[in-house]
């Protein structure tokens, strides 16, 4: 379920309201440039597709011939590095199955690495000013 609150996003479970949005980018091994515009397609139909089974929302997701730029909200109780990992690897696995050039270009899809940052809404100063003046309220 999302709320909206002006121009924040919060979503709930059960017993959470959240706003926990990433900024996650991951490459193409070796950063080949092997994600022809066929296979994005593909590849963001297959990341939206698998939202609900690996627990994120996405907000936003691009790519480049080489890598992949998602913006996604991921609930506090789950791993962001186990969504990213599932992502991966379930993307590789249909891609190469649907796209044979794939597997004779790379050994495999996706480097093991990524990068993850946190993306908020209020600076670091202004949550540290709020939390400083909470105590005179």
């Amino acid at each position: 379920m999302n709320i909206s609150n002006n121009d924040h996003k919060y979503n709930t479970t059960e017993t959470t309201t959240y706003a926990c949005e990433y900024h996650i980018i991951w490459c193409a091994k070796y950063r080949r440039s092997v994600l022809s515009p066929e296979i994005q397609d593909r590849l963001k139909a297959l990341i939206f597709q698998q939202q609900e089974a690996y627990q994120y929302i996405v907000r936003e997701v691009e790519s480049m011939p080489n890598h992949v730029h998602l913006l996604a909200s991921v609930p506090p109780n789950v791993s962001v590095t186990s969504v990213i990992g599932k992502i991966k690897g379930y993307t590789a696995k249909v891609l190469r199955d649907e796209f044979p050039e794939l597997r004779r270009k790379l050994p495999c899809l996706w480097t093991r690495s990524k990068f993850v940052a946190s993306a908020g809404n209020v600076t670091l100063e202004v949550l540290k000013q709020y939390i400083e003046n909470q105590k005179g309220v």
